[in-house]
């Protein structure tokens, strides 16, 4: 056994730390046009109002929505079988709140799906990708609102019938987990209504996290129903922000640690979409927090009847765990844990781990069954030119190749079903956790730089070229 010779070799961005173009053709203001930039060391801002002389990275970002024919030319010289991008609620629904979408953000999509259809690149469309509209954030207070779970019904409706034709696979929110984490108030679930400030010190209220997240698990349920009952082509999935925790040490408490930590951050959201129910443990863990669901009749039964096809996620690192250890926090996806000593860190702390990435495909598989993608994997770096004027970046070659290994033994020694890979940010792009351009994980350098600088030309990095290779060889030649 080796990667099947389908298998959905590609790449991943998503619309608000790519397109810009932020109120362009009747484009509405979503919560990632609310960010400031950030770094490394300063984090970024959310403001309720747009701030005059103030950088926000999405409003240009790099630019996709005037360079999609360009960027996508790119992705097929690679050799990419598969797209993984994002639809802007906004761009359809200014608000989200409207009865008729707008017809210029529609046309926009339909001719990026219809630019991959040209070179045989198969579409992965992420429908809520980070990026609500804010305007439901000051109505509901995001996803706290039961009524946005009829705003998405209708923005869902609407996509599907229009690109029926264009697009297979669909994920109804990226890393919905993240929900779960004080950063998801602003990322995922929208609970922000009236908070200005850096991310950091957003509200960290469980309550309307959890119930925020129940309303997605409705809303995500109700819509792969829908798909299934009328689109038989669709395949819909789901997909995880997946943190891989591991103890410490051998103590038991440590296991015991990691073992909820897995639970609490990986598995909660994921047990519900794939299996359709709220796993055994959600109850305690709602009463030891005191958070108390408001659920509607018939609740449970749908989120029974919406189940997904596959699943995906993201996976960057891992992260020990342990209730009482010496060792240094480290930075992470979303959340802290300790040091690994068995690891090395990546310039903006994360710990690479690739070992891990063979660890996690066979835990999924194990707990699910279903088809496996990895949706989201790379290495953000600062690439600097060369003295040659080319940016060598052996160093995001040795990150790929050594994952792309451990995936190859999860599927041939250990029989994963893992049927695609599109590693994030196949371009250059704006960083979500930071606001930055200087974090780039692209195998194209684009001439954007954090000052809001840069003539936005594309230019091939070593990676391009490598990563040309892997997929031509259907993953044998990874040298």
């Amino acid at each position: 056994m080796s990667f099947p010779k389908n298998f959905l070799w590609g790449g991943a961005v998503a619309a608000n730390q790519c397109e810009g173009a932020w109120d362009v053709d009747g484009k509405g203001p979503s919560t990632s046009d609310m960010c400031t930039n950030g770094s490394h060391t300063t984090p970024k801002r959310v403001t309720a109002k747009i701030e005059p002389d103030t950088l926000y990275p999405s409003h240009e970002a790099i630019d996709f929505y005037h360079h999609y024919e360009e960027d996508i030319a790119l992705f097929a010289e690679m050799g990419f079988k598969c797209f993984r991008t994002s639809i802007n609620w906004t761009r359809i629904f200014p608000t989200g709140m409207e009865t008729d979408p707008n017809e210029k953000g529609l046309e926009f999509y339909d001719k990026v799906f219809d630019c991959c259809k040209k070179y045989g690149i198969e579409p992965l469309v992420t429908i809520s990708h980070y990026e609500m509209p804010y305007a439901l954030v000051e109505k509901c207070n995001g996803w706290e609102g039961r009524e946005i779970i009829g705003y998405f019904e209708t923005y869902c409706k609407t996509i599907f019938e229009r690109y029926k034709d264009k697009v297979k696979y669909w994920l109804t929110f990226n890393e919905i987990n993240t929900g779960t984490r004080p950063f998801g108030a602003v990322a995922s679930t929208g609970t922000i209504k009236g908070f200005s400030g850096p991310v950091t010190e957003a509200p960290n209220d469980m309550q309307a996290r959890y119930q925020a997240l129940h309303h997605q698990f409705v809303a995500s349920a109700r819509v792969v129903k829908y798909a299934h009952e009328r689109y038989p082509q669709f395949k819909l999935g789901n997909m995880i922000c997946l943190v891989s925790s591991y103890p410490c040490t051998c103590s038991p408490d440590d296991m015991l640690e990691a073992q909820r930590q897995m639970r609490d951050m990986n598995w909660y959201c994921s047990d519900v979409q794939v299996k359709g129910e709220y796993p055994y443990y959600a109850k305690p863990f709602w009463k030891r927090n005191n958070i108390e669901i408001k659920m509607e009749p018939g609740d449970l039964e749908e989120l029974k009847q919406g189940t997904v096809d596959f699943y995906t996620f993201s996976y960057y690192m891992s992260n020990c765990v342990g209730v009482s250890s010496d060792s240094a926090t480290v930075e992470g996806n979303i959340i802290q844990g300790l040091q690994n000593p068995y690891l090395k860190t990546s310039e903006w702390g994360w710990q690479i781990d690739p070992k891990g990435l063979r660890w996690t495909l066979n835990e999924i598989y194990d707990r699910y069954r279903i088809p496996i993608m990895i949706v989201e994997n790379g290495l953000g770096a600062r690439d600097e030119r060369s003295e040659d004027g080319r940016f060598h970046d052996d160093y995001r070659i040795d990150y790929l190749r050594q994952h792309i290994e451990q995936m190859k033994l999860a599927v041939e020694e250990d029989g994963v079903d893992l049927i695609g890979y599109t590693p994030w940010g196949c371009i250059d792009l704006v960083s979500l956790s930071t606001g930055e351009m200087a974090k780039r994980y692209g195998l194209i350098h684009v001439n954007k730089f954090d000052d809001g600088t840069g003539d936005l030309s594309r230019e091939r990095k070593d990676s391009f070229y490598w990563y040309k290779k892997v997929i031509a060889t259907n993953g044998e030649d990874l040298s």
